[in-house]
């Protein structure tokens, strides 16, 4: 695809995010009480918002203009925050983290594929270089410490030369054998065939029957064979069965990933021609316009003496550099206007001290009576609220970003004639304009200094004026106050390894094993798909269980998104940590791997079974803390993974675990939680197969986010079996019937699944599959000594997720919900009864 074709899909993007920010400002702005019309809104806002982030960023991807980017990158930022702050709303609203979009996707005319929230690519080409150098130096280090050991076959216990020899000799008794037995069949046939020819004679001899004979079987075998092709083609023009060439990399492709390869390279040329640019077109500026720029400076504030002169009799007071210097007096104001500015403040100051010394007074008296009124009217507003509740949209922190971004698009980029630039490189008249404004900051801040020694002068040759030097402002003993307090918190947080280097602290935490390699697994691997029943079963009052692309979303929305994007986890719904919680072989282990390899981030281990024994005692344990944490800042984007994160929550710790002490994090959690900022890219993920086992309330405390990871459904059941097979080298034929055996193994879990597979298809089996193909009971055999995941385990899961916040919401939601159908039911039949 051309960079025409790139800019065309840009601007069709920015149209469509234009209406969609009307659209917005419009519904926004009205209060509703129907809870069912607000999620519809919300989520049609939701997928619009997924489609332009789909296309935004293929654009930021792939356009090659340096400038372009830079906008797109702020839109995209954008879009990205708004999606969570909508999803946030959503959450809120229906008191669940799992949301179904059938009948509003059936609107809008979409496939549930384009739901699928995109992971931008830039998360790992603009941290390639640092990434890759990260894992040059942990593949060092573990490989000095021994600890990144490659898996070692080993070889064959020795034998005596004995035994040796009898198991040579009953291999060659036995190849012996099979050429002797089909010795004696061809023998035997060659019998046959004579008795045969005895039997029937002369007939044989009659070369049209025999022609014949050859004829019919020829021809029922072609006729055969032309019906299977035939009914092939069929399948495959229904769309039932893929093409023989579906899995086939097509020369398009190849040409296209090359493209891809070209036009990255020719992205970074054009980044580092700007970069070079923005110092080259700055130094240039400097040597042409700089000298005049500082007269044309140096006259406009001798021109403001002189008229301040005129006006008032005396030469005005010059601005401090704090407030911007002579910036502020040329801030599109006349000298009359600054004048008149400067009086005003100074009045409106003293006002308003002595309104605070009224206020005060009045305030101190008054505060009992205050907080006995404000409980009363604070309980009858309650009450208010609670009858009459009418939602509203809580302030967006991205919509500002956008519409500048929209803005800037509009003013800069809509119309703008791009003829000259065929190879979409930097635009140098852009570059001057911002370069020309900091250029006259820099030489404002020299001619500042010039012309207060100028007044200075001025006043002492025409007033005899002496300088008065300028009070320090009350603001100064604040801001010691302040310095004083931070003095304080910092004595609280004490850096505990001040003398170490972070390369020497990242060393120790691999060589203690709590810094560990991620593996390299995409969240696209995490294979399933859409539940396209899931608004149904919600009107019906059922709940149901989540799909595992639900579960696939919430990963995106909640782990990779904000620890990719710095600007997003500053402003988004700040989600610290995160529970995963499902049987055991489900993928959770996979799910925090994903995050890292999505995101380019580090990975902490600190399970109980990990952490113990190491750093012993409360001392030990503290630094510990300190050096992961310490760490997971300097060189985020981190994680931190509690693995069977129930034992550090034990209700009861078990006699055979006491030594391992599994609750030592227990009361640093909370504490870690509260240190973490906005700016501190680290997410927490927990993993457990038994919720159950530990403490509800400082779990739940613990992790802001709780994700029940379910068992496969059907569907998923159905494409993780062909794309498992297909990636293990196996071949889907009509004698493998993937419905079945989707059917069959309800409610095995993913890593059953993918175990059978690779335990059946043995080098040895495919290189049978030419002649042998695969059949389902070859897999179902395999899963008979695996034990399934029952519905009493699942409704285990399902019983205690209710006891969860955000579950206890959504039950009571749903029990204040019917009573109200209840009672409108109820009135409805008391009208009928009155009118009979």
């Amino acid at each position: 695809m051309s960079n025409l074709m790139y800019n065309k899909m840009w601007h069709q993007t920015q149209e469509a995010l234009n209406s969609l920010l009307d659209k917005e400002s419009q519904k926004m702005s009205e209060p509703q009480a129907n809870k069912v019309l607000v999620f519809q809104m919300l989520a049609t806002f939701y997928i619009n918002y997924v489609q332009i982030f789909r296309n935004m960023e293929n654009v930021y991807d792939q356009i090659v203009h340096p400038q372009k980017r830079m906008l797109i990158r702020k839109v995209l930022d954008g879009v990205m925050g708004r999606i969570l702050e909508l999803k946030n709303e959503m959450v809120e609203l229906e008191m669940t983290e799992f949301h179904y979009f059938d009948d509003i996707l059936q609107d809008l005319k979409l496939s549930p594929q384009q739901l699928d929230v995109p992971i931008p690519r830039y998360f790992l080409k603009e941290r390639l270089e640092v990434i890759k150098g990260r894992e040059k130096i942990l593949a060092r280090i573990l490989t000095e410490c021994g600890l990144n050991l490659p898996n070692v076959k080993y070889a064959a216990k020795s034998i005596a030369l004995e035994e040796a020899v009898k198991l040579i000799q009953i291999a060659e008794r036995a190849r012996q054998g099979r050429l002797r037995a089909l010795f004696m069949k061809q023998i035997f046939l060659q019998e046959c065939r004579a008795k045969e020819m005895k039997l029937l004679g002369q007939r044989l001899l009659d070369t049209r029957l025999a022609a014949l004979q050859i004829q019919k079987v020829w021809r029922g075998f072609h006729q055969c064979k032309k019906t299977v092709k035939e009914r092939e083609e069929e399948m495959v023009f229904l769309g039932m069965k893929p093409s023989p060439l579906f899995n086939e990399v097509s020369d398009a492709i190849v040409q296209s990933k090359q493209v891809t390869n070209l036009r990255d390279e020719v992205q970074l040329k054009h980044e580092q021609d700007y970069q070079e640019a923005l110092i080259n077109i700055k130094e240039d500026l400097k040597m042409l316009e700089g000298p005049d720029i500082k007269e044309h400076l140096q006259d406009q504030i001798r021109q403001w003496f002189i008229e301040c002169r005129n006006l008032t009799g005396t030469f005005p007071d010059y601005p401090n550099e704090e407030d911007g210097g002579s910036a502020l007096i040329f801030s599109n104001k006349t000298p009359e206007q600054v004048m008149e500015d400067i009086i005003a403040t100074q009045e409106e100051e003293e006002k308003f001290k002595k309104k605070k010394k009224k206020e005060d007074k009045e305030n101190k008296g008054k505060k009992g009576k205050k907080e006995k009124k404000e409980k009363k009217v604070g309980l009858k507003e309650k009450a208010m609220k609670d009858e009459d509740e009418e939602w509203k949209m809580s302030p967006s922190l991205f919509l500002q970003l956008m519409e500048e971004g929209n803005s800037l698009y509009k003013d800069m980029w809509l119309n703008k004639d791009e003829s000259w630039n065929f190879p979409q490189d930097y635009d140098p008249e852009l570059i001057k304009e911002e370069k020309r404004k900091e250029l006259e900051m820099e030489i404002r801040v020299q001619v500042d200094e010039l012309m207060r020694q100028e007044l200075k002068n001025l006043k002492l040759a025409v007033n005899r004026e002496m300088e008065i030097p300028p009070r320090q402002k009350k603001g100064k003993k604040k801001n010691k106050g302040g310095k004083g307090r931070r003095g304080k918190r910092g004595k609280k947080e004490k850096d505990l390894t001040a003398d170490r280097t972070i390369e020497s602290l990242y060393q120790e935490l691999v060589e203690e094993g709590l810094l560990v390699q991620a593996l390299k697994v995409n969240l696209s691997d995490y294979i399933g798909e859409y539940s396209y029943l899931g608004t149904t079963l919600r009107q019906v009052a059922i709940e149901p269980m989540p799909s595992l692309l639900d579960v696939r979303q919430l990963i995106t929305l909640y782990g990779i998104l904000p620890l990719g994007s710095a600007e997003v986890h500053e402003r988004a719904p700040l989600v610290k940590s995160l529970l995963l919680a499902g049987p055991s072989g489900v993928g959770k282990k996979m799910l925090v791997h994903a995050i890292c390899t999505e995101t380019g981030a580090n990975l902490f281990n600190l399970s109980a079974s990990n952490i113990a024994g190491k750093y012993p005692g409360k001392t030990g344990l503290q630094m510990m803390i300190h050096l992961v944490f310490k760490v997971a800042r300097q060189l985020q984007p981190s994680v931190v993974w509690i693995q069977d994160t129930e034992k550090t929550f034990y209700k009861k710790v078990p006699q055979a675990e006491k030594r391992f002490e599994p609750k030592r994090l227990k009361r640093y959690l909370p504490k870690l939680l509260k240190l973490l900022k906005p700016d501190d890219r680290i997410l927490i993920v927990g993993t457990t197969h038994r919720p159950f086992d530990a403490e509800l309330q400082p779990f739940c405390r613990v992790y802001q986010k709780i994700i029940l990871v379910p068992r496969p459904d059907y569907a998923s059941r159905y494409v993780l079996w062909k794309e498992i097979i297909l990636r293990n080298g196996g071949e889907l034929t009509n004698s493998l019937n993937i419905s079945c055996l989707s059917k069959v193994t309800d409610g095995f879990t993913q890593g059953q699944i993918v175990q059978v597979i690779k335990d059946v298809l043995t080098e040895r089996r495919l290189r049978q599959q030419a002649h042998k193909p695969l059949t389902a009971i070859e897999f179902i055999t395999m899963m008979t000594n695996m034990n399934p995941v029952y519905r009493e385990e699942e409704e285990s899961f399902k019983n205690w997720y209710a006891k969860t916040p955000l579950g206890k919401k959504r039950v009571l939601s749903l029990t204040v919900g019917n009573k109200e159908k209840e009672k409108d039911k109820g009135k409805k039949g008391k009208r009928g009864k009155k009118k009979k």
